[in-house]
């Protein structure tokens, strides 16, 4: 692809003011059709797994501990979360995002970048302010949403140490799930990236027992539906899937950049659900796949980065066709 120079209208702050913030504006501006439209924005596994059929009864009831599988009970068996940690099942790791700054007064907190905004966004929205990693609270992604990066929790000092693992289930062996126990520490972690069931939205908290405890009582007795426990339950206890799945991802991550790097990008740092590439104009690139109704992410801090979620099998040729 030859990219072509695009520049957004700058903010007071000097940063690019987008006229698309996902899918549905995106279509407003570019044209074209929720199902016409190729939405690589996102970091899933392109390929869902295929839930159960669902009774008449379990769209009609609320979630029943005697009827519907216990999502605590299953995510601690797959997770091998060890004890001492507890467990708690939320509506996604969004929810639980929103939630944690409420537990505790923390003063400060550091938030590992790059990233997504959201935990900058609930720390503020809690009186927590932005910190260096001298504050007390630190959040860290393992590995990063943004490059892939898998980071090292070993020495770090904090009174609340928060681990977000979306990412992680490609590569078990690398979980830092051994801290769970500890005082002040929480891992997160849904099934929205490695089986692909993001709006399906169950996601936990796994640690402190203390922490846990509070965030079991703000979500209150039916945090996850029951056909999302039905879903999620079955999902994670497909025995299959952790075996053949991280083989697939890694394939199709090998030919995303190959595309890519036949077209002038360049590779960065290792993925396993999209491909982070550099370019000389992101804005630029990314204002021409939306021309083709292909939605891809771009990061204000950086001007070069760009990054697209994997293809679903039958989109492959479009994609390629789009560059």
């Amino acid at each position: 692809m030859s990219p072509v120079i695009y520049r957004f209208p700058r903010n007071d702050h000097g940063n690019p003011r987008r006229p698309w913030q996902g899918p549905d504006a995106a279509i407003g501006i570019f044209g074209g059709a929720r199902g016409g439209c190729l939405d690589l924005s996102t970091g899933i596994n392109p390929t869902p797994h295929s839930g159960p059929e669902l009774r008449v009864e379990c769209w009609a009831s609320l979630p029943d501990s005697a009827s519907t599988p216990e999502p605590e009970f299953t995510a601690r068996r797959f997770w091998r979360v060890p004890e001492g940690a507890a467990v708690v099942a939320a509506p996604g790791v969004s929810a639980l995002t929103a939630w944690i700054p409420k537990l505790a007064v923390a003063g400060a907190v550091y938030i590992g970048v790059p990233t997504y905004s959201e935990f900058a966004a609930a720390s503020e929205g809690n009186s927590w302010r932005m910190g260096d990693m001298s504050s007390g609270a630190k959040v860290v992604m393992h590995p990063y949403n943004t490059d892939g990066r898998w980071q090292d929790v070993d020495g770090i000092d904090a009174s609340l140490l928060i681990i977000d693992e979306s990412f992680c289930d490609v590569a078990p062996e690398l979980s830092h799930l051994s801290a769970a126990p500890h005082p002040g520490t929480l891992i997160l972690t849904d099934l929205g990236k490695f089986w692909g069931l993001a709006d399906l939205h169950p996601g936990f908290a796994m640690g402190d027992s203390i922490l846990i405890g509070r965030l079991a009582r703000r979500f209150g007795p039916w945090p996850v539906s029951a056909p999302a426990q039905v879903i999620g339950t079955t999902a994670i206890d497909d025995p299959h899937w952790g075996e053949t799945i991280p083989i697939r991802l890694a394939e199709d991550v090998r030919r995303l950049d190959a595309a890519m790097t036949t077209v002038g990008a360049s590779v960065l740092i290792g993925r396993a659900f999209f491909g982070l590439f550099e370019v000389d104009d992101a804005l630029g690139w990314q204002v021409r796949f939306a021309r083709h109704h292909i939605w891809t992410r771009t990061f204000a801090p950086s001007p070069i980065w760009l990054r697209l979620g994997l293809p679903h099998p039958d989109y492959r040729e479009r994609l390629e066709a789009a560059l």
